[in-house]
């Protein structure tokens, strides 16, 4: 599988080109103007875009965020076209859908931000990137800047909430070095839980590597991610974190990609993390 650095992009097959996904508008989300019955739904080209979950999205247009060829729009039920109608969240320009799908996995070093924010002074994972045809590609949820590991940046924002989002339960795990010395009760602590200021944090599962009376090196892995919660948790234990590396999202793993380095998930990579992402209790979206 090719990889990418910074310093040069070798050709991909044709199995690994980002752009090699189907994101045509569905018949149903045909042309519609001002008061249509046709065309998409606004808060659902919202979340497309990666903007917020649909509920969140009809927040921002009910509190006068969005507007449509230039004017503000706060009617909930509005449809648009995204291939003739401009839509512009808070002063960002929105895409349409019709676009290519594009899903990138990045080693993301530490000092590097997860965020698009134009005006961020410090380096961006998304500039890392460096494919010409990447377009307006954003990062699925977030990683600390003082930590590093695998990231995935998308413009598919359906799939980005499903990765992300707490419901759907897509596990992430963490390859964690701490001062000292993790015993057995320690480690049942982990899994039962700690006490945190917006309720408990607890990891799913808990692997010892190797420890010392100095030094423990674990795996463990988040059912969901509270901020900064993995470090938190350590610190609540008495066992400050003195490295941290996200290693795996839901069943994605590439030991092989250096920091730094990116490359393109596979069509069968990007089904396996939406197999991974059933919501939690069995509900549907």
């Amino acid at each position: 599988m090719n990889r990418k650095t910074p310093a040069g992009r070798p050709e991909s097959a044709p199995s690994d080109d980002p752009f090699d996904f189907d994101g045509e508008i569905d018949a149903s989300d045909a042309a519609g103007g001002p008061g249509s019955t046709e065309g998409i739904r606004l808060n659902k080209f919202l979340a497309q875009n990666g903007i917020a979950s649909r509920r969140k999205a009809d927040e921002l247009i009910a509190r006068g965020h969005v507007t449509v060829d230039k004017k503000l729009v706060t009617d909930l039920g509005r449809r648009v076209d995204p291939n003739t109608q401009e839509v512009v969240v808070d002063g960002v320009v929105l895409k349409p859908k019709g676009e290519r799908l594009a899903y990138y996995l990045l080693n993301k070093p530490i000092g590097v931000v997860c965020t698009s924010d134009l005006r961020e002074a410090r380096p961006r994972a998304i500039d890392l990137i460096t494919d010409k045809r990447k377009g307006r590609i954003y990062t699925v949820g977030r990683l600390d800047e003082d930590t590093e590991g695998l990231v995935i940046l998308t413009n598919d924002g359906e799939f980005a909430n499903r990765i992300s989002h707490p419901r759907f339960g897509v596990k992430k795990t963490y390859w964690v070095d701490v001062r000292g010395r993790v015993d057995e009760g320690t480690l049942e602590a982990m899994q039962r839980g700690v006490r945190l200021a917006e309720g408990w944090g607890s990891f799913a599962r808990v692997k010892v590597l190797k420890r010392t009376d100095q030094r423990s090196i674990l795996l463990v892995t988040l059912a969901e991610g509270k901020n900064r919660e993995v470090r938190r948790v350590f610190a609540a234990l008495d066992l400050p974190v003195k490295s941290l590396r996200r290693v795996e999202i839901g069943t994605l793993r590439d030991k092989r990609l250096k920091t730094g380095q990116w490359r393109v998930l596979t069509r069968a990579e990007v089904g396996e993390l939406l197999a991974d992402a059933s919501p939690v209790g069995g509900g549907q979206q």
